[in-house]
Order: structure tokens, then sequence, then C-alpha cells
């Protein structure tokens, strides 16, 4: 078998393992690094210190620096559900509350995480690989867990674009899917890189953010973005950003909701291990704000929605409350204000001023 046959064979292996998107690009230090730099200079970051660390930028550099042996990177796209086509519509059927206001979590958080489902399929293609060539073959493999600047790799490898809502863009599956990476002791043909900009002159999701946190640069200030407010963020949500929060209890969807390349070519279902669990997509706030430790823990056992912590959630869900002058939430969000967390009881404080004036 030749390279290029190798190739197109582990491609084509990842396609039946539910990677619909893959490509292959070279080890080279990405070309954008700087600007990396320049975002962490500015403190865009946030409280995510664990990207600035200098042994993360020293890999970061140069995949090298993670496998000095890597000739080549595999990149991957698994998809998730549309969170337009694929929401759920109707009231969960455990729920035993008039409903009147819910929640809104991000779609990728709506089955299975992520971080479960894929390392077994990239283990199997790297099997796949070391059955193909007849010997081990050095890796590592990643799914938004290592020092690798993703989405540049990925639009190497051909996939897609990064758009201006900072996502990479597939121009025949739009951007809800995951990227994973495996990088390979093994010499493969790259994959022409994804050179044109097909934004154009579109600032939908400029316009959509209700943050404003898309910088010009293709970049964003994650201290404003909803999506780290929600889930990176460990401490309380300032103040003047609350109300723009919204609804949103876990990540946020709005600047690919608004995207053309979504709203024409994203799929409406994406891989079955990410179908919406009950309760997920749309939770009901009221709810959800009695939940206990035990409670979140047994509700959250394998999803996303774990990162938050119960206190985080909890403190997400009294803001969306508190947004959606939820009546039906009161007696809740009193409670709340004795919870044993401290960035729980001041946020169900804030939602009971927001309701009741």
């Amino acid at each position: 078998m030749s390279p290029a046959e190798l190739a197109d064979a582990i491609k084509e292996y990842a396609r039946q393992l539910g990677f619909p998107l893959a490509g292959i690009t070279t080890p080279e230090p990405p070309a954008h690094f700087d600007i990396y730099l320049r975002w962490l200079e500015a403190e865009n970051h946030g409280q995510m210190t664990y990207l600035a660390e200098e042994r993360a930028l020293e890999r970061r550099a140069d995949p090298r620096n993670i496998l000095p042996e890597c000739r080549s990177i595999l990149v991957l796209g698994i998809p998730y559900s549309n969170p337009v086509l694929a929401q759920p519509k109707t009231q969960p059927t455990n729920c035993q509350l008039p409903v009147t206001n819910y929640g809104r979590t991000a779609a990728y958080a709506w089955g299975n995480d992520y971080h479960l489902v894929l390392p077994p399929r990239l283990e199997a293609i790297v099997q796949f690989i070391e059955q193909q060539v007849g010997h081990s073959v050095p890796n590592r493999w990643y799914t938004d867990t290592g020092p690798l600047l993703e989405r540049e790799l990925a639009q190497r490898a051909g996939l897609g674009w990064i758009g201006k809502n900072t996502c990479l863009i597939s121009p025949r599956n739009g951007s809800y899917f995951l990227l994973a990476e495996i990088l390979l002791g093994l010499d493969l043909p790259p994959d022409r890189p994804f050179t044109s900009d097909q934004c154009g002159s579109c600032t939908r999701c400029i316009d959509a953010c209700p943050t404003q946190c898309i910088q010009p640069n293709r970049t964003l200030d994650a201290r404003r973005c909803i999506s780290y407010l929600t889930i990176e963020n460990k401490a309380e949500i300032p103040l003047e950003l609350r109300p723009r929060v919204g609804n949103w209890v876990f990540g946020c969807d709005i600047c690919q909701m608004v995207c053309p390349w979504n709203i024409r070519f994203a799929h409406q279902h994406g891989d079955p291990a990410f179908a919406p669990r009950e309760g997920l997509a749309l939770p009901v706030l009221a709810q959800e704000l009695t939940l206990t430790p035990e409670g979140f823990n047994r509700k959250f056992q394998h999803s996303p929605l774990k990162r938050a912590k119960r206190r985080g959630y909890l403190r997400n869900l009294a803001v969306a409350a508190g947004n959606a002058r939820d009546v039906g939430s009161l007696p809740a969000l009193e409670k709340a204000q004795s919870d044993a967390e401290p960035l729980v009881r001041q946020h169900a404080k804030w939602a009971l001023g927001q309701i009741t004036g």
C-alpha cells in the first residue's frame, strides 16, 4: 500500500467510526502562534491560566515538542446536533411543575461527554494504522485536551476555514462539530489546506453576540463570552453582563445559529452519542435549582455539564431565572439563599431582586 493509499484508507476508516471530516497535515509550527501570544498578553483568556503556562506554550508552538517523532497529523471532525433543527420542543416527561421558563444549553452538551466518547475511537484508528503498516507507530491523540492550536491544524488539513466567530466552518457541514487530532510518527501525504475565506462581508455572528465578545481578528474576549462565563468562569458573573447572558445555563450557540453556513448546510442530527438526553437541552429552571449535590452528580453523569460543577450550574440557573423574571422559580431561589455555596447564594439573591424588584 502506497502512502497515498494508506492515507485514503485511514480517512475512510475514520468516516466509518463517525468522523465525516478527516484530513492530514504536517507537524510544522502554527503560522498564527504570534496571534495567540498577543491574545494571551491582552488577558483575553480570563481565568484559563493553563493556556499561558510555559510548558503548554512550548508545545503549542510546535507539535513536535509534544511528539518528537511526529511526521504527520490526522485531524478529525465529528458532528453534534443542530440546535435549531434538533432542539426538543416538548416539556420533559418527568416534570411535575407547570412550565413557563426554560434554560438553554449549548447543543454539544446535550448528550454524552465527547471526552469520554471519542478516545476509544481514536485508539481504534491508531490500531487500524498499526495493522496496516505492520508495526507500532509513535502517536499522541487529543480531543480538546492537548496543547494544540487545533483549528489552525484543521484548516491546514483542509477541513474548513476559521470564521469570524472563531469557529472552524466546513463548507459542506457548517460548524456544529467537534475536533480531534492524532499525531503520528508516520509519513502521510498532507491534504491541501483550506485557504479561502468564505465569510465574505457577513457580520451576522458579530452583530448577534449579546456581549459583543467577538473581536476583529477572529479571536474573542473570553471574559465576555457567554460560554466562558457559564463554564470556564469559576467566580461570579459580572453584574453588567448578567442581563446579557439571557437564559443560557451552559455554553452558548448564538454565533453559530445565525451563521448562514449552518442555516444552509448543517445537518439536523449529529453522532448518536451526542443525541439529546432528556432534560438537558431545555432544563426547567425552577426544577433544576433544587438539585442537591447528589442529584447533580447523578443527573449529569457522563455529561459535559459536570464541568461547571453544581455551584456554577446553579449560579447560571439563578441568572437565567432572574433574566426570565420567572415567578415559578421564587421558592427555589429563596431556598438557594441559604445554599452551602456562597456563589449560589449571591446569584440567587440577585435573581430575586430581578423578579421581585
